[in-house]
């Protein structure tokens, strides 16, 4: 697959989303790189362990949970296997960390993988986003969400928006200067202008919010006390002045 650049997304984007593109113009590069994952099994897994705890917290839990394994000779990678974690018992599994809940969702992944459900890594590369979607929510404790995050950083896929992640919403009230933030529902809707290119458009809203933190987003001038956003024109978009003020009184 060629490389996604910045100026073949600004090419796309030019007539269909001016604030897109100068979001983009301001970013920078695009540089999602998708890093594949060992197997589905494992990247699940993981996420599993990760869930809703700090990175270090994860990093431990992981360490003391492939530590169960250690001396077994089928562990790949010091990695457990579906069948090895469905024979381990749930206290030891508990022992290392997790919680009930995440021992249960780990164990349903195991039984999951070992039916087909979760497939191997050719097998899931050839299907499409929506069939891994509904796939791999069917493991108890696997959203959505991680889901989406899966395909975009390490499956590479383009056309995924993940309308339920916080910091794409927020970047998109940024960027748009909404009151509010969008709900899944209407970013979704909007969103579909971005096709197929919505990994992307994602990565920059994302971006948006760094941005916004180090106060280099939205883009503005200063005018007196005020700060008023600055949109570079294209261009090819057409300037509309604006109508003069009708008077409503009687002529």
């Amino acid at each position: 697959m060629p490389k996604l650049t910045r100026r073949k997304l600004l090419g796309h984007f030019q007539e269909r989303d001016v604030r897109l593109c100068e979001l983009i113009e301001t970013a920078g590069p695009y540089r999602l790189a998708p890093v594949a994952a060992a197997s589905p099994f494992r990247h699940l897994a993981e996420a599993i362990i990760a869930q809703q705890i700090s990175s270090a917290a994860a990093r431990s839990i992981t360490g003391r949970f492939t530590g169960l394994y250690a001396k077994s000779i089928h562990a790949k990678d010091g990695f457990p296997s579906a069948q090895q974690v469905l024979d381990t018992p749930q206290d030891s599994l508990r022992s290392a960390g997790l919680s009930a809940g995440k021992v249960r969702a780990l164990l349903d992944l195991a039984d999951k993988t070992l039916a087909g459900i979760v497939p191997d890594t050719a097998t899931l590369n050839a299907l499409d986003d929506a069939t891994i979607i509904e796939r791999l929510t069917a493991v108890h404790g696997i959203g959505r969400w991680t889901v989406q995050m899966m395909l975009m950083f390490q499956l590479g896929r383009s056309d995924v928006l993940p309308c339920d992640d916080y910091g794409v919403r927020r970047g998109f009230q940024l960027t748009y200067r909404k009151r509010q933030m969008p709900t899944a529902a209407e970013l979704a809707k909007f969103g579909v202008r971005w096709s197929p290119y919505r990994s992307a458009a994602a990565w920059y809203l994302w971006r948006a919010v760094d941005l916004a933190r180090a106060g280099k987003w939205p883009v503005t001038v200063r005018d007196g006390a005020r700060a008023k956003p600055q949109l570079r024109v294209d261009a090819r978009t057409p300037k509309h002045p604006r109508p003069k003020r009708r008077s409503r009184g009687p002529k």
